[in-house]
C-alpha cells in the first residue's frame, strides 16, 4: 500500500475503481479486463518496457521489433486473462453503453489516473471502456 500511495497506479486502476463502486465488479476482475486495452493505449509512452513484459511472459522472440514486442506482451496478458476466466466484455457484467459516461466521469477524477505513463483524457477513457463493452 505504501508503494501504491507514492507512485500512482494509472488509468487501469482509475477506471477499475468506478466499475467496482458503481457495478460491484471485483477490483481485480475490473483491472484484468481493462489491462490489455490500457496497455495498448499506454504503449506509445512506454514501448521499451513492453519488451521486458514480453520476456517475463515468455513470448519475446529474438529479432522482434519494439512494436511486435508490445503486441506480444499485450496478447500474453489478454490470453492469461481468458485462461483464468476473466470476463472479456463489460456487457457480460450487465454494464450498458449508457453507463459509460458516469464511469468516465469518476475515472478521470480518480486519484490513480494522473499516475498514468501517457496523458489520458476523458474521451480516451470513454473509448477504452467502449473497446471492452
Amino acid at each position: 500500500g505504501m508503494a501504491f500511495s507514492n507512485v500512482g497506479l494509472g488509468v487501469d486502476h482509475g477506471m477499475a475503481h468506478p466499475l467496482s463502486a458503481l457495478h460491484d465488479v471485483p477490483h481485480g476482475v475490473a483491472c484484468a479486463m481493462l489491462l490489455p486495452v490500457v496497455m495498448r493505449f499506454n504503449a506509445p509512452a512506454a514501448k521499451e518496457k513492453y519488451a521486458e513484459i514480453a520476456k517475463a511472459c515468455g513470448v519475446y522472440e529474438a529479432g522482434m521489433t519494439t512494436d511486435q514486442a508490445v503486441e506480444a506482451a499485450c496478447k500474453a496478458i489478454e490470453d492469461l486473462s481468458k485462461l483464468v476466466g476473466i470476463p472479456q466484455h463489460l456487457s457480460e457484467l450487465g454494464i450498458k453503453e449508457e453507463d459509460i459516461q458516469a464511469l468516465a466521469d469518476q475515472a478521470i477524477a480518480d486519484v490513480c489516473t494522473p499516475g498514468n505513463p501517457r496523458e489520458v483524457t476523458r474521451d480516451d477513457i470513454v473509448a477504452i471502456y467502449k473497446q471492452i463493452l
